[in-house]
C-alpha cells in the first residue's frame, strides 16, 4: 500500500538527461512510494528500447534541423516531443502495478479540463477515437515504471516530417497517416501545458495521496550523471547492425521485428533484432537465442519457440 507520495518536475528539455533522471527515480524507489515525473522535450524523437533508430526515424533530417533522437528504456514505438507535449512518468512498487489504476490519473486529470477521454487497448489513451497519449511500461522486481506522451498543442506537421511509420501499421488502425490517428488537445478544450501539469498534480494526488511538488535541480540523484552519459551516448541510441548478411521483417499483431544477421559457415554468427513490441526484453531475448543457431527453418524454429512463438513459426516458414 502506499504511504508515501513525491511529484517531481524539471525545467529542463534535454531528452537524455530527462530519460536519466526518470530511470534515477526509478532506481531510488522507496517501499510504499509512488513518484509523479512531469517533464518535456524539445525537438525530439523518441524510439522504444528494440527500435531501429534509422527505420523508424528521418535521423539526418531530424539533426539537420537541430533536433535530438533519444532511445527510452521501454518499448513501443516512436514519438516525436516538442514543447507542445507534456510527458509524465509514474512509478510505483511492483506490488501496486496496475495499469488501469495508474490510466485512471491521466484519465481524471483530462476530464478535469473538460475533455471525454477513454483508455483503448493497452497502450493508448484517446478522445473523439483518436489518440492523444501512448504509454509505455517497464517492470522491475523493486520498481515499475509507467510513463507516456500528452500531445496539447504539438507540431503534427513534424510528426510527420521526422517518423518513418510502416505502412501496414497504420493500415492495422483504418488510417492514411500519423496525423490522422492523433489528436491535440486544444483541439477540444482550451488547454495548456501549465493547466494539464495542475491537474496531473491533483489527479496523482487523489489517487496516492497529497505530495508537494520538487524541482528536479533539488534532487540528489546517485548515479544520475553515468545514466546521462549512457542515454547520450552513440551506442545506446543507434545500436548499429552487423553489416550485410541476412535482413528479413515482418509485422504481427503485436508489432514489427525486423533481423539482421551475419551468417558464417551457416551459423548466426552476430545478429540485431529491432522491434515496437511493447516487451522492452523481447530484443535482447531474441538476439541472445539466435546466437550460434544453424540458419535453418527448423533450428530457428526450435531455439526461438521459448521466447516467442509467433516469431518461430514466422522464421521456420521464412528460412
Amino acid at each position: 500500500m502506499i504511504d508515501k507520495a513525491r511529484i517531481v518536475t524539471t525545467a529542463c528539455t534535454q531528452p537524455h538527461k530527462n530519460l536519466a533522471l526518470e530511470e534515477a527515480l526509478l532506481a531510488s524507489l522507496a517501499p510504499h512510494e509512488a513518484i509523479l515525473f512531469l517533464w518535456q522535450n524539445r525537438h525530439t524523437v523518441v524510439i522504444g528500447a528494440g527500435q531501429n533508430a534509422w527505420r523508424e526515424c528521418h535521423v539526418k533530417r531530424l539533426q539537420e534541423d537541430g533536433g535530438t533522437l533519444a532511445r527510452r528504456s521501454t518499448g513501443g514505438g516512436a514519438v516525436y516531443h516538442d514543447l507542445g507535449n507534456l510527458n509524465f512518468s509514474l512509478i510505483v512498487p511492483p506490488e501496486d502495478y496496475d495499469v488501469a489504476r495508474q490510466s485512471q490519473v491521466i484519465l481524471r486529470a483530462v476530464r478535469s479540463l473538460g475533455i471525454d477521454a477513454e483508455r483503448t487497448g493497452r497502450n493508448d489513451l484517446t478522445a473523439q477515437g483518436r489518440k492523444f497519449s501512448g504509454n509505455a511500461f517497464r517492470v522491475l522486481k523493486t520498481g515499475c515504471l509507467h510513463h507516456g506522451t500528452l500531445l496539447l498543442h504539438s507540431d503534427m506537421e513534424k510528426v510527420a516530417r521526422y517518423l518513418i511509420v510502416d505502412p501496414d501499421k497504420l493500415k492495422s488502425k483504418g488510417v492514411k497517416s500519423v496525423p490522422a490517428r492523433v489528436i491535440n488537445l486544444c483541439d477540444l478544450a482550451p488547454v495548456t501545458v501549465d493547466s494539464m501539469k495542475e491537474a496531473m498534480m491533483e489527479a496523482f494526488t487523489h489517487e496516492y495521496g497529497a505530495a508537494k511538488a520538487e524541482d528536479a535541480e533539488s534532487i540528489d540523484a546517485p548515479g544520475l550523471d553515468e545514466l546521462i552519459r549512457r542515454y547520450e551516448s552513440w551506442e545506446w541510441n543507434f545500436a548499429a547492425s552487423p553489416a550485410g548478411g541476412e535482413q528479413i521483417y515482418r509485422r504481427f499483431p503485436w508489432g514489427g521485428v525486423e533481423i539482421t544477421a551475419q551468417v558464417l559457415r551457416g551459423r548466426v554468427e552476430g545478429c540485431a533484432v529491432f522491434t515496437d513490441s511493447m516487451d522492452e526484453t523481447l530484443k535482447f531475448r531474441l538476439e541472445d537465442a539466435l546466437e550460434g543457431v544453424k540458419w535453418t527453418g527448423e533450428a530457428l524454429y526450435e531455439a526461438i519457440s521459448p521466447v516467442n512463438a509467433d516469431v518461430a513459426l514466422w522464421l521456420k516458414e521464412t528460412v
